[in-house]
């Protein structure tokens, strides 16, 4: 059987009470990030070109654009104890079209409910400032945090598709309240997925790296050797709280889409079909199911009067491809089902008593669904 990880969700939120006690088929597009401060390409022709010289370069740059943050967050529904909840965490300020001022990107699990009243973000610099408005996105695991001052340094959002195993990257943030850490590393893999964060973070292709990131890192930019933020760290795997060389970061692509969509609507538009899936589809399994090889989604469950139901899927199909997108796993099947808008008409291929077969469903609205984190 697989072996589970025990990944500490939200671990770089990971409060510290009291302050310091210890992303073909998407049509619209991603919105892009405003202007930013990159740096021009790496010169790998001569001695200038060596990592631990250009990494000097991109602290110096991007440093001044990236932020501690503090918040105090309401007690979560149901506790045993009403008292607030001080969470500790970093981020990165960006610029958006369509908000004014600037926007420090961070971590839903940081800020969580609080008013922008109870968030406190430290400038590089000491200057503790706060937000006028706040954006959050449990499903994906963000916040924008709204400060209308447009001298801030901005630091700019990479094109996330292009990144590859190998690369390296610098890890900014606050661990363990020590702000303006910056650690390096490469990038492990792209489009990690099968990993488990928590109840409320539905959206899962993270860049994994091997960067050192610990507990007070969470919202903090994970850089690429241009001095463009490729990704914003969100959790690590661990069996004792801290690093231990597998980290994740939500793709710079998604937090322009997800941005893009806060700013302008406030909320986040989302498709969905109407299935469980099977947290993962085991080699075992797939081979008495007639696949060569572990890919696709798992049907477990299919909702009444849900456009799974009306399209006729079925428990035990396996659903391999989405139009022309071959899909990895289920939660590959939920990253791409949720970009598309609702009301469009798309093909699944769904392999079924042992051969595909090809179905067309019209796309969901996900707005106000009760379902849980493997429902696409």
């Amino acid at each position: 059987m697989r072996r589970q990880l025990l990944l500490v969700a939200g671990f770089m939120a990971c409060s510290f009470l009291g302050g310091l006690a210890a992303e073909s088929l998407v049509r619209g597009g991603s919105a892009s990030a405003g202007t930013g401060r990159g740096l021009a390409p790496m010169d790998t022709t001569n001695g200038a070109g060596l990592p631990h010289d250009r990494f000097q370069v991109v602290i110096k740059q991007l440093g001044p654009s990236v932020v501690a943050v503090d918040a105090v967050k309401p007690a979560p529904s149901g506790a045993s104890k009403s008292d607030p909840v001080e969470e500790s965490g970093s981020g990165v300020i960006v610029k958006f079209p369509g908000a004014n001022g600037v926007v420090v990107v961070t971590n839903y699990h940081v800020v969580g409910a609080a008013s922008p009243g109870k968030v406190y973000v430290t400038l590089s610099d000491g200057r503790i400032v706060q937000p006028a408005r706040i954006w959050g996105d449990p499903e994906s695991d963000l916040s924008l945090l709204n400060i209308d001052d447009t001298t801030l340094p901005a630091a700019e959002l990479a094109d996330s598709a292009r990144v590859k195993r190998g690369q390296w990257v610098l890890a900014f943030g606050s661990p363990f309240g020590l702000n303006q850490t910056v650690t390096h590393g490469i990038i492990s893999a792209t489009d990690r997925g099968q990993i488990s964060l928590g109840s409320t973070i539905r959206i899962k292709e993270f860049l994994q790296t091997d960067a050192a990131i610990n507990p007070g890192s969470s919202g903090g930019p994970l850089v690429d050797l241009d001095g463009r933020v490729v990704g914003i760290n969100t959790a690590i795997a661990s069996k004792s709280g801290n690093n231990s060389g597998v980290s994740f970061s939500i793709p710079a692509n998604l937090v322009k889409r997800i941005a893009g969509q806060l700013i302008e609507k406030g909320t986040v538009t989302r498709g969905y079909l109407g299935v469980q899936l099977a947290s993962a589809i085991e080699p075992a399994e797939a081979l008495r199911l007639g696949l060569n090889r572990v890919s696709g989604a798992l049907v477990e469950i299919v909702h009444p009067n849900t456009p799974a139901a009306a399209a006729g899927l079925r428990v035990g199909d396996v659903v391999l491809r989405i139009e022309d997108v071959d899909l990895r796993d289920e939660n590959h099947l939920i990253n791409v089902v949720s970009a598309l808008p609702p009301g469009q008409k798309i093909k699944l291929t769904v392999w079924r008593d042992r051969k595909a077969l090809d179905a067309e469903i019209v796309v969901g609205d996900y707005s106000g669904q009760k379902v849980r984190s493997n429902k696409p």
